[in-house]
């Protein structure tokens, strides 16, 4: 019999009824990036992220209270610097992250998010006092970009996990197994 259940090793808790990841807010999802980490890349990149979702969070509480250029303005701006900030940072990564299909739709979700903001920022007229984002609307591209950023880390994870196996795989190896191993790698180097 096939289970459906998500793997027992999995970080983020899941409801026993939906099968789907129960966190709910976005200090739920920094406490799972830091718990997310594989190696020093990883471990930068999730306190990057968990940073992230901490002003995300903090962006979504002021709009619920005043969408208000004056009070929500500044705010943006800090959150664009951050997504700024961040979005370097994972430029920066090496090429075992790149070479990961989800990388790149991390990156996309990273420049989008920087745009909408810019927009909203933008499109409001001179005349008008309040902007045209509501908390709702900030919630929804912030889910959105930090859930592909969980997903490159997740996916990096099962990376290294398989790198780690295959090792140990080719440790296990015996001498004659070892050696031709070898030679068919050093025939495909040629």
């Amino acid at each position: 019999m096939h289970s459906t259940l998500p793997p027992s090793s999995s970080r983020v808790p899941f409801d026993r009824f939906t099968n789907l990841p129960t966190a709910n807010t976005f200090g739920e999802i920094s406490n799972f990036l830091r718990s997310a980490i594989a190696d020093e890349d990883s471990r930068i990149l999730s306190e990057s992220m968990a940073h992230l979702a901490l002003n995300a969070e903090a962006v979504v509480a002021s709009l619920r209270l005043s969408r208000k250029r004056n009070d929500a303005a500044p705010l943006l701006m800090d959150m664009l610097t951050v997504l700024r900030d961040h979005r370097a940072l994972v430029v920066d990564l090496g090429l075992a992250w790149r070479g990961l299909y989800e990388y790149a739709g991390y990156l996309q979700a990273l420049n989008n998010f920087r745009v909408l903001i810019g927009q909203w920022l933008l499109h409001a007229g001179p005349w008008d006092d309040e902007l045209m984002v509501t908390a709702d609307d900030f919630g929804l591209v912030a889910w959105r970009t930090m859930g592909e950023g969980m997903l490159l880390v997740d996916m990096y994870e099962q990376w290294l996990q398989r790198e780690e196996q295959e090792e140990s795989h080719l440790a296990s190896l015996d001498e004659p197994q070892l050696e031709r191993v070898r030679q068919w790698w050093h025939k495909l180097r040629r």
